[in-house]
């Protein structure tokens, strides 16, 4: 009998959770600066709920960043399931701008909480440089792209996509940066040389 009191409970407190992840993405997204109690009366939750799940910006900021890390992440693996290697990777490119340019403030959000002296480090890529290996070696194996490319190698190549300015028109230049690193990986390769 207790466990379906608990249940309830817990199932309200995840949904809490969630919809404040939810609108503080949205919120960050748009402004850095955006006030915590504007999030939390937008999400529907008092301030004791909102700093029982994320007692300041920082947990807030980098549970987001965590988040949207393993969502881009985990779109690698749908697309090799429908796609051929070369393009779930030119397709999980583009996600991925199109992530680095809509999450232009939670970026800026990101650097004011891990920049300050004494306040947490910005969580690694791994989820994103995992994802990156997974399609790399998937082209690897299908002779698409040159041998020995490392996730590290290829988020180093595609750095620039957070040099461009994301209030203009981003699009046709990603493109061609991103168009322009598949060409660098396509060099070289065994199915290119046949």
């Amino acid at each position: 009998m207790p466990q379906q009191k608990d249940s309830p409970r817990r199932s309200d407190a995840q949904r809490n959770r969630e919809r404040i992840l939810e609108v503080a993405l949205a919120e960050l997204s748009r402004c850095a600066d955006a006030p915590l109690s504007a999030i939390a009366r937008k999400a529907g939750v008092g301030q004791g709920t909102f700093y029982r799940n994320f007692p300041n910006r920082e947990s807030l900021v980098l549970e987001i960043y965590r988040h949207e890390m393993h969502q881009v992440a985990d779109k690698a693996a749908r697309l090799l399931e429908t796609r051929a290697p070369d393009e779930a990777l030119r397709a999980w490119m583009d996600r991925l701008a199109e992530f680095a340019m809509t999450k232009a403030g939670l970026a800026d959000a990101i650097r004011q909480v891990t920049s300050a002296p004494g306040s947490p480090a910005k969580p690694p890529h791994t989820p994103v440089t995992s994802a990156a290996e997974l399609l790399l070696r998937a082209n690897e194996q299908a002779g698409t792209i040159r041998p020995g490319v490392t996730g590290d190698d290829f988020l180093l190549a595609i750095a620039g996509l957070w040099q461009l300015p994301p209030h203009d028109d981003w699009r046709p230049r990603a493109n061609r940066l991103l168009d322009l690193v598949m060409d660098g990986l396509r060099a070289g390769a065994p199915a290119g040389l046949r």
